[in-house]
């Protein structure tokens, strides 16, 4: 029995995950246990949970791996400034310090973390490092169900690497061609998010919920695509691209772009983050969101090309883009398509354990009948009822316990079906950025005014921001366009023209606010304004508490779905403990909260008027 724990840190997405025999067992992220948003630091919280979950001390592990190698990257840095000098001297000088005290003695940094987790023998420490795209390909292919497959890998950068195509059969996985910095599809998206006034490695999805509103068929848009493609990247027909570095800034500079030539550009400034979205800010989200999927289709048609698969599995940071998977799976290049759900630099954790597991170690790939070996991403802590409990007598909460599966869900579908918000925590906590069920802010899609009350009044974010639906596997082409499950909330589809609503010739000319005020389908609140929706399928078996209460929304409704979003607000983590979940309840204008059996009631608690009392601060996401 080979038991590997694998580490993802020191960048952004901290997080461990443990495998045993090739299954993982355990995975969480760093952010979720110190309530700091994409934090950096060594997961000490989520390897302790991870060994705790399966029952392991550091000493009985086969190995520890990290997911790239800081080394290359040193490497890439050096020659980066060395290539660009005498730019960046600032930003090489603030860099190394950095680099000499943290990175380069990085071995003895995990060494030493790990002590502080749990003592062990440190030579008897087998620890092993993965490349970044290695990592991410790996983290994919050994969960997916195929026995063979392309493998497209793309983000911001790793060491060298910023995007890969590689072929898996059995437990072989082959590098055929990559890309390499500082030409990068996830660097050019970021630099958009950038210029629109979003923050790097988090806004990114705000700027794909952003695009929808840019008007296709206008003038500007379309000159928006021409000069990006004239200026700033030249998209080759393999998918690989080129960007100007006379436009940007990320390789050596404090920023990702030149501000004063993209204002330039674009014939606006940067957008701060405060001010208001106007059309030109939609209409150059939208354009870039347009390149981003020509490029994602081409090196998609490549990597076909390159391996004569019928079979991709997809990873790295853009593979959370969730519109260009929906473009990519219509577009039939690949007769199946799998998608990591911790696409990001959190999946890493998963992947270099499972590099070693049958790259070093030479195991055989497992099979499975199932969607994937990912277990619906459900594998982070769960809490009795003691703990419970525990959290309600030191909150003074008042709540009722309803034991039996059935009735609790009954009586959570009518508070849905009645126009309530309700916090819905369940069992494990999912790994990953999204929420599938278990830690998830509920409500009911037909509800028009529910997009609008979940942003502004628990949320607390931007009103454009879009949500999925969450519903039954069984009944999902019964409202969307779609042919596939999709549990991982990772492909965007049309919803069915049967559901929809009529738009006004002038739509596209309206503000951003006076579009949202217009009902589009009778799944209003999950029908983003291009009449598409990201679906979350939901499967008896993966999930089988959150598929009885859709069935019993169902049975009242007519419609076995809700709007699913993360029970977070902005800028904080997704909630990880009961605690976590009452503060946020108690902050919020939520009107329920559901704790495995446990039901609490707003408006019953003793507190309720006095919110400021429950309210943390966060940064801004």
């Amino acid at each position: 029995m080979q038991k590997i724990l694998g580490i993802s840190a020191f960048y952004h997405d901290s997080s461990a995950a443990i495998i045993i025999d090739g299954i993982v067992v355990a995975a969480a992220q760093e952010e979720r246990f110190t309530r700091i948003k994409h934090t950096a630091d060594f997961p000490a919280h989520s390897v302790r949970f991870c060994l705790e979950t399966a029952g392991l001390s550091i000493d009985e592990l086969d190995a520890v791996v990290f997911y790239d190698k800081p080394l290359l990257k040193f490497e890439r840095l050096i020659e980066t400034y060395f290539s660009f000098a005498p730019a960046g001297l600032l930003s090489f000088l603030k860099a190394m310090p950095i680099w000499m005290k943290e990175k380069i003695f990085l071995k003895k940094i995990i060494r030493d973390s790990l002590a502080e987790v749990g003592s062990y023998n440190n030579r008897k420490l087998t620890l092993l490092f993965t490349e970044h795209h290695l990592s991410h390909a790996a983290s994919t292919y050994y969960v997916s169900p195929f026995d063979e497959a392309a493998i497209l890998t793309i983000d911001g950068v790793g060491e060298w690497c910023t995007a890969s195509i590689c072929h898996g059969k059995g437990n072989e996985l082959s590098m055929l061609t990559e890309m390499n910095f500082p030409h990068s599809v996830g660097l050019l998206y970021s630099a958009f998010t950038y210029f629109l006034g979003f923050k790097v490695n988090s806004g990114e999805y705000k700027l794909m919920g952003l695009a929808p509103y840019g008007n296709p068929d206008s003038t500007q848009t379309q000159a928006y695509v021409k000069t990006i493609k004239e200026n700033l990247v030249d998209i080759k027909d393999d998918g690989s691209i080129w960007l100007n570095q006379s436009y940007f800034s990320y390789a050596t500079g404090l920023r990702m772009v030149k501000d004063n030539l993209w204002n330039e550009l674009f014939g606006f400034h940067r957008r701060d983050s405060k001010s208001e979205l106007e059309q030109h800010h939609c209409n150059l989200a939208l354009a870039i969101q347009l390149v981003t999927e020509e490029i994602v289709i081409k090196m998609a048609v490549e990597a076909k090309r390159l391996t004569g698969s019928d079979n991709l599995c997809i990873a790295g940071g853009v593979a959370l883009n969730c519109v260009a998977n929906g473009k990519l799976l219509r577009s039939e290049i690949f007769k199946e398509i799998y998608i990591q759900p911790a696409s990001g630099d959190a999946g890493g954790a998963i992947g270099a354990a499972l590099a070693a597991y049958y790259i070093y170690y030479r195991n055989v790939k497992l099979k499975t009948d199932s969607y994937d070996l990912m277990r619906g991403a459900y594998l982070g802590p769960e809490y009795s009822e003691k703990e419970i409990e525990l959290m309600c007598r030191k909150n003074k909460a008042i709540f009722k316990k309803i034991s039996e599966t059935n009735k609790l869900c009954t009586i959570v579908a009518e508070k849905i079906a009645e126009g309530n918000v309700v916090g819905w925590f369940q069992g494990r906590m999912e790994f990953g950025p999204r929420a599938l069920g278990n830690r998830s802010i509920l409500g009911d899609p037909r509800n028009i005014d529910m997009q609008q009350r979940i942003n502004i009044k628990i949320k607390y974010r931007e009103g454009f921001r879009p949500f999925a639906p969450s519903v039954l596997e069984e009944d999902v082409y019964q409202f969307f366009e779609i042919e596939n499950p999709s549990p991982y909330m990772l492909m965007v589809a049309p919803v069915k023209k049967e559901m929809r609503f009529d738009l006004p010739p002038d739509y596209m000319e309206k503000s951003l606010k006076e579009k949202l005020s217009f009902k589009r389908s009778r799944i209003q609140s999950v029908t983003h304004i291009d009449y598409s929706a990201r679906i979350q399928t939901v499967n008896k078996e993966t999930n089988p508490r959150y598929w009885q209460l859709l069935q019993s929304i169902k049975t009242i409704t007519g419609f076995g779905m809700v709007v699913n979003t993360s029970f977070n607000v902005r800028g904080e983590p997704i909630v990880c403990t009961p605690h976590d979940a009452f503060r946020c309840f108690m902050s919020t204008d939520m009107d329920f909260l559901v704790i495995n059996d446990y039901i609490f009631s707003k408006v019953e608690q003793t507190e309720w008027q006095n919110k400021e009392k429950w309210v943390l601060q966060f940064k801004e996401d």
